[in-house]
């Protein structure tokens, strides 16, 4: 194994932040080879690494979504979901699914969702007959759904990594996405039933819906209006992203949701954001760079292949590996580390970059949501109050939907690639 990944890994387990920890083994590499020259090629390729027009959309979904959460429009969605399923059994539980659901076409984000819907549904599940503690496992289940259905933050880190479309990404994850949602209210509905969890008394009537539907319709167009132009041909995705921004002050600004006095901490909070991933892709781009010159992903590839020509296996594999880096890395980290080096040995085995995209970003997802590390279950601990490990006994059956839903999408590349088909994306050739 070359030093500089020795270094890299040590930095990363006495607790270097990743941004660093990413950049320190090739950098202490060079130096303790006195190769002044490298050092300097590589400040050249870390700049490199963040200067490319693509992510400047990874800043601008950032901000949509915070003036989307600073906004009424989260709360508008949340009555939407509540006048289509609170009637049922556990309703609100569904309403907290289904929440998470339209909440995923706005902010991209697992622990922007795990945030700003538990801050608003765990205390009125509580207070509708709930435990807090289930109504905490609900929510963190469902946060799952935010970073697969678009606009996804990860999937174009993905893109710009693995050179593939955007596009054809986002239409990828649709229906993944769209499975897992109704799995977990599957779920919900036997949890319901079993255990007797309450329901709304009283249907919503036509007006109480058609006031929701109204109220919530244009907050519902912002995915359309996002996907459709990118889908369409007509937007990339950085000017798409930037139609988002502008849609959504608007929007806040229309219903007076939102003040002007409030953008200057809107626009503080979303450049913290963005400041430490852009530096995470830079840092990656260096070690990836790196790899390749040291010849690590062939060798890995060469590995594997070497091993087993199964296309099966090696799904299960990277499954687990995934997984478990999920547990312990955010997802944005893992995708950028990898990515590069599981890459190769993918094509080689002929699987399609698209349907790989969907499992890493779902296999990294549920990894947030899963102990010992995973940031949705401190996010959603730290909104209700609830201890982690009582969480997570919780979302023990939610965890099961999560394991069949990954193993579907893995094993049925339809799942992923139909839509992208459908669209014209040249996938699963």
């Amino acid at each position: 194994m070359p030093i500089f990944i020795i270094f890299t890994l040590l930095a990363a387990l006495i607790g270097v932040p990743i941004v660093f920890a990413l950049a320190f083994g090739p950098l202490l590499d060079f130096f303790l080879q006195g190769n002044d020259a490298m050092l300097k090629i590589s400040l050249q390729r870390w700049f490199a690494g963040i200067n490319q027009f693509p992510l400047l959309a990874v800043p601008l979904f950032i901000l949509a979504g915070e003036i989307m959460n600073a906004g009424d429009i989260t709360r508008r969605l949340v009555r939407l979901a509540q006048v289509l399923v609170g009637h049922l059994r556990g309703g609100l539980a569904h309403v907290n699914i289904l929440s998470s659901i339209l909440f995923a076409g706005l902010s991209g984000s697992a622990v922007a969702d795990a945030s700003a819907l538990g801050s608003m549904l765990v205390p009125a599940m509580e207070r509708d007959g709930y435990s807090r503690r289930f109504a905490t496992a609900v929510t963190a289940a469902s946060a799952v759904i935010g970073p697969i259905i678009p606009p996804s933050i990860i999937m174009i880190v993905y893109a710009y990594i693995m050179n593939v479309s955007v596009g054809a990404l986002f239409a990828a994850g649709v229906v993944p996405g769209l499975l897992m949602g109704v799995s977990l209210m599957v779920m919900t509905a036997f949890l319901a039933r079993k255990h007797d969890l309450p329901k709304q008394e009283k249907r919503a009537d036509f007006k109480e819906v058609g006031k929701a539907v109204t109220q919530g319709f244009f907050p519902m167009l912002t995915p359309v209006i996002i996907l459709g132009g990118i889908l369409l041909g007509i937007v990339s995705p950085t000017e798409a992203a930037a139609i988002a921004v502008v849609y959504a002050l608007g929007l806040s600004l229309f219903v007076r949701s939102l003040s002007l006095s409030e953008l200057p901490d809107i626009f503080c909070r979303s450049a913290k954001s963005s400041a430490v991933i852009l530096l995470m892709i830079g840092s990656a781009a260096l070690l990836g760079w790196v790899l390749n010159m040291s010849g690590v992903p062939q060798s890995l590839a060469g590995t594997v292949l070497g091993l087993t020509d199964s296309t099966l296996l090696f799904l299960l594999a990277a499954n687990l590996l995934l997984l478990v880096t999920g547990m312990f890395l955010d997802a944005g980290p893992a995708i950028l580390i990898l990515g590069p080096i599981l890459g190769p040995t993918l094509l080689g085995l002929g699987l399609d970059p698209v349907h790989f995209a969907v499992i890493m970003c779902l296999n990294l997802t549920i990894g947030l949501a899963t102990p010992p590390f995973g940031l949705i279950l401190f996010t959603a601990s730290a909104v209700s109050g609830v201890k982690v490990e009582q969480i997570v006994r919780s979302m023990l059956p939610f965890y099961f939907v999560h394991g069949v839903v990954l193993l579907l999408v893995t094993y049925v590349p339809a799942i992923s690639l139909t839509l992208p088909r459908w669209l014209g994306f040249s996938v699963g050739q």
